[in-house]
């Protein structure tokens, strides 16, 4: 009976991280037009590590994303508040933010990420910034699935105390 129930929820788990794969496949896909694949081989060669402290890298790459982006969506809704009452916008902060993850994505070769960021950055159009942290958010589900969703769910745990 305890082995059933483990398997099952292991089941439910993976069809949840593999719903949670499709539907980020389906936002970067809108974004880039194609289906860019992350390879560790680049970061590997030109950083001088091995591959398992780029994978442990990548992970704790995921984890800051995943938790970033709803800081990038609170300053979002508070330049779309801002624009609103039509103050004067500063998109300092957001950039800060954007700024601290690029040397990241950087130094580990994550080029869809590198132009998310990039946009991030540079780019003042609002809907686009929104589209471009759900981008970001959909890549780093992605390129690390099972860490994604582990770190999706804890947030969510954490949330709610």
């Amino acid at each position: 009976m305890k082995v059933n129930r483990t398997i099952d929820r292991r089941q439910s788990k993976n069809n949840k991280i593999r719903t949670l794969v499709e539907k980020a496949q389906k936002v970067s896909y809108s974004f880039f037009q194609n289906k860019y694949k992350y390879s560790t081989n680049e970061a590997v060669c030109e950083l001088g590590l091995d591959e398992d402290l780029v994978d442990q890298l990548l992970e704790d790459y995921v984890a800051q994303i995943i938790k970033a982006v709803t800081q990038f969506k609170e300053m979002l809704y508070t330049l779309q508040s801002e624009r609103d009452a039509k103050q004067t916008l500063s998109y300092t902060e957001l950039r800060e933010l954007a700024h601290k993850n690029l040397g990241v994505v950087r130094n580990l070769r994550i080029e869809d990420a590198i132009v998310l960021l990039d946009d991030l950055m540079k780019k003042d159009d609002l809907e686009h910034l929104f589209i471009c942290i759900e981008t970001l958010r959909a890549c780093a589900i992605i390129l690390k699935p099972a860490y994604a969703y582990n770190t999706i769910k804890l947030i969510e745990v954490k949330s709610t105390f």
